[in-house]
C-alpha cells in the first residue's frame, strides 16, 4: 500500500481545489492534492464558461456580486491567456419588468460594476441575430473563460512551487485520531491499488462531493446538489456575453467561446453529483425560452447538450425541492471550520461559489491553513501570473509552421510548452496536419499530450487540447487521435478507448437529435459502426464481461 506525507491533503480537483494547492506551494505549505477523475473533469467543466462581472447578482445576491466583480478584474490580470475579454450585454426584452431594471442599475453602482447603456439600434447592428424588440441594453465587463485551461494552469503553477497532485485518486475515507483528522485512505482508480496519506490539514473542496466526504469523517454537512443544464450550439452566434437583464432564471446567458456558443441554464435540485444527464424536456425548455433573446434560434444547430451539479451550500437545514428555491440559495462560499462547528480539529470545507471567485475562495482556506500551521507568508495569487506570457519569437515561429488561426489556437492552449510541439513539428512537417479540424489541433499536439504522464484515455486528451470538442463532436477526429495512444502502454486496449470516448460523446448527443445533428449522428454511426465495426467490438466486450 502507497503511503504518502504532506502538511496539508486537499481534497478535490476542481478549480478551488487547485487554486487552493497553488496558493499554498506559493506560501512554502507542502500540500498533495487528491481527484477521483481527471482535473476539471466535474462542476468547473460543466458550467457556461461565464467569467461574472457581478451583475448577474447585483439584486438578490450582493455580496457576490463584489466578489465576482474583485475577481473578474484579478483573474482578467493574472490569467490573460485563459479568458476571452468578450463584454458582455445585459438585454432588456419587452417581456422584462422596467422596474427591475431601475433596482438593478442600483445594484451595479453600490457593487461598483461598470455600466454602459448602448442604443438598441447600434446594438442590433453589432449583434444581428439579437431580439429586434429589445427595448434596452447595457454594457458590463464580462468575459469567457476556459475551465479547463485555467484549471490546469494553476496545477502547473502548483507544481513548480513544490505542490502535488494525483489524479484518479479516489479518497474512500477521512482518517480520524478521537477528535482529530490525521489524514486520508483510499484507492487509485486505475490500477486498483490502495493508499493513504498524513497530514496536519485535510481540505474537503470536493465540490458536489463535499457532503459524502465529510460524512466519511462523521461530519454533517448541508451540500444542495444544484442540477444545469446548457447547450453547445456550432457557430459563434454572438460577439460577446448576452444576458437577460431579469431575476437570474433559465436560458438567460448566452457565451461565446472559440468557435461555439454555450447557452445556460436551468436549474434542478438532484440528489447525487452523479445525476448529470442532459434531458430531452430541458432542452426544449432552453431552446424555448432561449428564443426570447435570439429569436432565430431554431435555426441554429446545436451540437451538444451537458449538465453540471453545482454545490450549494445553506445554513438551515430544509432542501429546497424546486427550481425557484434553488436559485434562492446564495451563490457566494462559505469556509467551514469544523474545529468550531463539530470539535473536529485539522478539518475544514470550503463549499458554494462561482468558478468566477475560485481564487477568492482559495485565498482565504489557504490564509485558514496557514495561520494553523503558524505560516505568517501572504498570498500572492493575485498579484502573480499563472500563465507565463508567450514571447512574440514563439508566436512568429507558430505562424511558419502551422496556418495562422491555428498558430494562434496553439500558443494560447499550450503557452511556452507550445515550444515543445513546433520542435516536433519543423523535425516532422507532418505532425502540422490537422487532426482535429473544427478546433485547430494538429497531430504533434496530440502526440505531445499523449506521452503527459497525466493523460490516461481520451476524454484526459480532449480536456487538454479541445479534440473532440467543435462541430463535430469526435466524427472525424477520435479515429484519427486513436493511433497515436498506442505509442504508449498505459492507455492499454484501443478499442476500449474509442468506445469510452464515444460513448460520453453520445451522452451529449443523445437528447439533441434533430435536424442537421441527427444527420451527423448517422454519419459518425456509420463511420464507427460500419467502417470500423465498433459494434462488433462493443458486443464482444459485453462477452467478456
Amino acid at each position: 500500500m502507497l503511503a504518502y506525507s504532506t502538511e496539508v491533503i486537499i481534497i478535490g480537483g476542481g478549480a478551488t481545489g487547485v487554486g487552493i494547492l497553488r496558493d499554498l506551494s506559493m506560501r512554502g505549505i507542502s500540500a498533495i492534492l487528491f481527484e477521483q477523475g481527471d482535473l476539471a473533469h466535474g462542476t468547473s467543466s460543466r458550467f457556461h464558461g461565464l467569467l461574472h462581472s457581478g451583475a448577474r447578482y447585483v439584486v438578490k445576491d450582493p455580496i457576490s456580486a463584489a466578489e465576482c466583480i474583485q475577481e473578474n478584474r484579478i483573474v482578467k490580470k493574472i490569467a490573460a491567456n485563459c479568458v476571452d475579454n468578450t463584454g458582455g450585454w445585459f438585454i432588456q426584452t419587452k417581456d422584462d419588468d422596467p422596474e427591475f431594471v431601475q433596482k438593478w442599475l442600483t445594484g451595479c453602482q453600490a457593487s461598483g460594476i461598470p455600466v454602459r447603456e448602448i442604443a438598441v439600434q447600434e446594438a442590433c447592428s453589432e449583434e444581428p441575430l439579437l431580439n429586434r424588440e429589445t427595448v434596452r441594453v447595457f454594457e458590463v465587463p464580462d468575459a469567457a473563460v476556459d475551465g479547463f485551461k485555467l484549471v490546469w494552469a494553476n496545477a502547473h503553477s502548483a507544481q513548480h512551487y513544490g505542490g502535488q497532485y494525483k489524479t484518479y485518486h479516489q479518497v474512500t475515507q477521512i482518517l480520524r485520531a478521537e477528535e482529530r483528522i490525521t489524514g486520508i485512505r483510499g484507492i487509485n482508480a486505475l490500477t486498483g491499488e490502495k493508499f493513504t496519506a498524513k497530514a496536519q490539514v485535510v481540505v474537503n473542496a470536493a465540490g458536489a462531493w463535499a457532503s459524502q466526504i465529510a460524512e466519511s469523517a462523521g461530519i454533517s454537512l448541508e451540500v444542495i446538489g444544484d442540477k444545469g443544464t446548457l447547450l453547445a450550439f456550432n457557430h459563434r452566434l454572438f460577439k460577446r456575453v448576452i444576458n437577460r437583464l431579469r431575476i437570474p432564471g433559465d436560458a438567460d446567458i448566452f457565451v461565446p467561446h472559440e468557435t461555439i456558443t454555450i447557452l445556460g441554464t436551468t436549474s434542478e435540485i438532484v440528489d447525487s453529483p452523479l445525476k448529470n444527464q442532459p434531458s430531452k424536456e430541458e432542452v426544449e425548455r432552453l431552446m424555448k425560452l432561449g428564443a426570447q433573446l435570439l429569436p432565430a434560434i431554431n435555426q441554429q444547430r446545436v451540437i451538444r447538450a451537458f449538465s453540471g451539479v453545482r454545490p450549494l451550500h445553506r445554513e438551515d437545514s430544509d432542501v429546497p425541492g424546486s427550481e425557484e428555491a434553488g436559485r434562492e440559495v446564495s451563490r457566494t462560499f462559505a469556509l467551514i471550520d469544523h474545529e468550531e462547528q463539530d470539535g473536529i480539529q485539522g478539518f475544514v470545507s470550503i463549499v458554494g461559489g462561482k468558478f468566477t471567485t475560485y481564487r477568492l475562495m482559495a485565498e482565504k482556506v489557504s490564509d485558514w491553513v496557514a495561520e494553523k500551521l503558524g505560516n505568517s507568508v501572504p498570498c500572492r495569487t493575485d498579484q502573480e501570473s499563472i500563465v507565463p506570457k508567450t514571447t512574440e519569437a514563439l508566436r512568429d515561429r507558430a505562424y511558419r509552421l502551422l496556418p495562422l488561426g491555428a498558430a494562434d489556437k496553439m500558443v494560447e492552449r499550450l503557452g511556452e510548452q507550445a515550444e515543445q510541439v513546433l520542435d516536433q513539428i519543423e523535425c516532422d512537417p507532418k505532425k502540422g496536419q490537422m487532426l482535429c479540424e473544427c478546433e485547430m489541433v494538429s497531430a504533434a499536439e496530440i502526440e505531445n499530450a499523449v506521452k503527459d504522464s497525466d493523460d490516461y484515455n481520451l476524454s484526459d486528451i480532449r480536456r487538454k487540447t479541445r479534440l473532440g470538442m467543435g462541430t463535430c463532436q469526435g466524427a472525424f477526429c477520435t479515429y484519427r487521435a486513436l493511433p497515436y495512444l498506442g505509442l504508449e502502454k498505459r492507455y492499454g486496449a484501443l478499442n476500449r478507448q474509442l468506445i469510452l470516448f464515444l460513448d460520453q460523446r453520445w451522452k451529449g448527443i443523445r437528447p439533441i437529435l434533430w435536424g442537421q445533428q441527427l444527420r451527423e449522428a448517422e454519419l459518425a454511426r456509420a463511420i464507427y459502426s460500419g467502417v470500423l465495426g465498433l459494434n462488433r467490438e462493443k458486443k464482444e466486450e459485453r462477452q467478456q464481461e
